[in-house]
């Protein structure tokens, strides 16, 4: 009775064993996507309702069906690198990865269409593209850096055009939501530049590099933001919390700044989430500054991942919404948890 229930059936010939699937789609590491739509969200002044989390799960079936179609193009690969994986080990066939890689794309795309109509799926098929283009092309190229970075600046952008009541045109979410997205995807940069050394160990500049640039990226988090309202300062709506120093490039009609003095509460989430970050992210470069192997550097990328929950506990922080972010940081625990029975790289 328990080996049906573990099984899904893929085709006449073929069973597929649940924890496989788990294992093919890094199940646990999909705790990393919330928390860019959520930051979004927050930066956009948006309310987290049920359109919002109609979104995050289209963001967590396109973070799947990237992971399954990472395994369907690199079966050859992986054959000899990490031979321990669900498709070189035959456990999942390569066809139903990628299989699995076409029906998480389209539920994805569905719940964005659900969730948001126009303006989500304005954002979803993007995501969608650079996806499939990252794993399928890009991957090996200079571009992948860059296309992945650009997949998770998406995912934080999704969750501030989710439209609704009072949701503001979505120009002025982009704008809004321009400096958390900005700041994942400096982050994730810093991952792709380490990941492409997980097999052969990196030179030293490269975890000396990341590390300095991750530093960079928990100090600009932790910066007090000031509320500006590009479009409707007069309204008292609100905006994406940027930095006092960039709200005084801007000419002085589009300033409107609303709750100038952030509340001491806020404060010390933003700062608190962006030390774990750092403590998190920052001491697994460190190691691997001392000690560039690969083992080292696979952990600094796996710490990068499961780092960038207080990282987006941070910025949702800073964006106006501390005590969402406070329970966001409750999960960066059980994920930590969780990577230890199903690695998330």
């Amino acid at each position: 009775m328990k080996d049906r229930k573990a099984v899904v059936r893929c085709g006449s010939r073929s069973a597929v064993r649940l924890a496989d699937l788990a294992l093919l789609v890094r199940a646990p590491a999909a705790l990393s996507v919330p928390g860019d739509v959520i930051a979004g969200a927050a930066a956009a002044g948006r309310p987290l309702g049920v359109r919002t989390l109609g979104v995050i799960g289209s963001s967590v079936c396109l973070y799947w069906a990237g992971m399954a179609l990472n395994d369907y193009a690199d079966a050859t690969v992986d054959a000899v690198e990490r031979p321990e994986r669900p498709v070189p080990s035959g456990r999942v066939p390569r066809r139903t990865a990628l299989a699995v890689a076409g029906g998480l794309t389209a539920a994805g795309i569905g719940l964005a269409a659900a969730a948001g109509g126009r303006r989500s799926v304005g954002a979803a098929l993007p995501l969608a593209g650079l996806v499939w283009a990252y794993d399928l092309k890009l991957k090996s190229t200079p571009a992948g850096g860059f296309a992945m970075a650009g997949a998770r600046v998406l995912d934080v952008l999704a969750g501030a055009v989710v439209p609704g009541a009072g949701a503001p045109s979505v120009g002025v979410a982009l704008r809004r939501a321009a400096v958390p997205a900005g700041l994942v995807g400096v982050h994730t940069g810093t991952l792709m530049a380490l990941s492409r050394h997980e097999i052969g160990g990196a030179p030293v500049r490269v975890p000396v590099a990341t590390l300095a640039v991750s530093a960079a990226t928990a100090v600009a988090t932790a910066i007090p933001g000031t509320r500006i309202d590009v479009a409707s300062a007069g309204n008292g709506r609100r905006s994406s919390a940027a930095p006092s120093w960039l709200v005084a490039q801007f000419p002085a009609p589009l300033r409107g700044v609303v709750g100038a003095v952030p509340s001491k509460f806020r404060t010390a989430v933003t700062a608190a989430a962006s030390l774990a970050y750092l403590g998190t992210y920052g001491t697994a470069q460190a190691r691997a500054v001392r000690a560039p192997s690969a083992e080292n550097v696979r952990s600094a990328v796996g710490a990068g991942i499961l780092g960038l929950m207080p990282l987006q506990a941070a910025l949702t922080a800073r964006g106006g919404s501390p005590a969402v972010a406070a329970a966001l940081g409750v999960v960066h625990p059980l994920a930590r948890r969780l990577a230890r029975r199903i690695s998330p790289t």
